[in-house]
């Protein structure tokens, strides 16, 4: 586990410097940090401290929050196929963040998209927790969150079918595919404090979640409370997802993958994969952002695109290998 975490870590900090230094245009890597460093007024060092470094810590963020996410929701459900978008807080955002478009809010008041995105997944947490009761099952917290994703997609479609607007429409498609383009230090700082938070609530986990791995029984004789348990789960997986989405849109797959991918090295511990794949997430969303810059720079891929056709296949292998395993 130690040599995974080293391992992990040197190629999460080669991956930022990367992250950093490439890019469409045609600038040395010392240039670039030499830029980065020392404010000397020019455009390179904007561009350095107000385009690539925001954007390579909010990947850095977003890409851990979820990789957390995702290995604690799993490490709850016992099931590898969950994944953190299950309990409807991204569709919630999505919306929310929909709204502020379509009605011209996003347009005229400072930040209201990414705040409306935010609103819009407390919302749909509270919608969840009220659906699935206090003492409700992890199954009845599945199906709540299935209902309220199933909602918010319907209302979503419902508001784009509606838009009288068609750059609106246009807009709240790109915004839909996910994205760290354009993002400022203010996204960071809008993002972080709820991701930390979420973060520490996840981290709290590891306990609870090795201790139910024995079975909800046994789990309880040792005195992990079930309940307590899942409403950390919720809040924590809420403000990750819901800061992540509000500032970068809907990035799918990375909660699902990366604890699959990182779970044979960990062995039967949901404790310990909690921070392997946060590192392992944080290096995903790396990697698909720089593709993004360096593959396509005129094409403004999507980074919500890219994960999704890099995960659909992973995921597709995962149900294979899952299918052979019962068999």
């Amino acid at each position: 586990m130690t040599r995974l975490m080293v391992v992990l870590t040197a190629l999460l900090a080669l991956l930022f410097s990367a992250a950093l230094v490439l890019g469409p245009a045609d600038i040395g890597p010392v240039e670039s940090l030499r830029a980065l460093v020392v404010n000397n007024g020019g455009a390179l060092t904007l561009v350095m401290r107000e385009i690539r470094l925001p954007r390579a810590i909010l990947a850095v963020l977003i890409g851990a929050s979820l990789g957390m996410a995702g290995a604690a929701m799993q490490g709850y459900l016992r099931n590898p196929l969950a994944d953190p978008g299950l309990i409807g807080v991204s569709g919630s955002a999505a919306f929310g963040a929909v709204l502020s478009i379509q009605t011209g809010v996003a347009a005229t008041v400072a930040f209201a998209l990414p705040l409306s995105a935010l609103t819009g997944a407390l919302v749909g947490v509270f919608l969840v927790l009220a659906l699935a009761g206090p003492r409700g099952s992890s199954l009845t917290l599945i199906l709540a969150g299935i209902a309220i994703s199933a909602m918010a997609a319907a209302l979503t479609s419902l508001t784009l079918n509606l838009s009288p607007n068609p750059f609106a429409a246009s807009e709240i498609v790109f915004w839909m595919m996910g994205s760290l383009a354009d993002r400022s230090m203010t996204h960071v700082w809008i993002a972080w404090p709820l991701i930390a938070l979420g973060g520490v609530l996840l981290a709290s986990l590891a306990r609870g979640l090795d201790a139910l791995t024995l079975g909800e029984d046994a789990a309880e004789a040792m005195g992990i409370s079930l309940k307590r348990l899942r409403l950390t789960l919720v809040f924590g997986t809420a403000a990750v997802v819901g800061a992540s989405t509000a500032v970068a849109g809907a990035i799918g797959f990375i909660g699902l993958v990366v604890p699959h991918i990182l779970r044979p090295f960990v062995g039967a511990k949901p404790g310990q994969l909690l921070w392997a794949s946060a590192l392992g997430g944080a290096i995903m969303l790396l990697v698909a952002d720089i593709a993004v810059r360096v593959v396509l720079p005129s094409r403004d891929l999507k980074l919500g695109v890219l994960t999704a056709l890099v995960g659909a296949p992973l995921f597709l292998h995962l149900i294979y290998k899952t299918r052979k395993e019962g068999l």
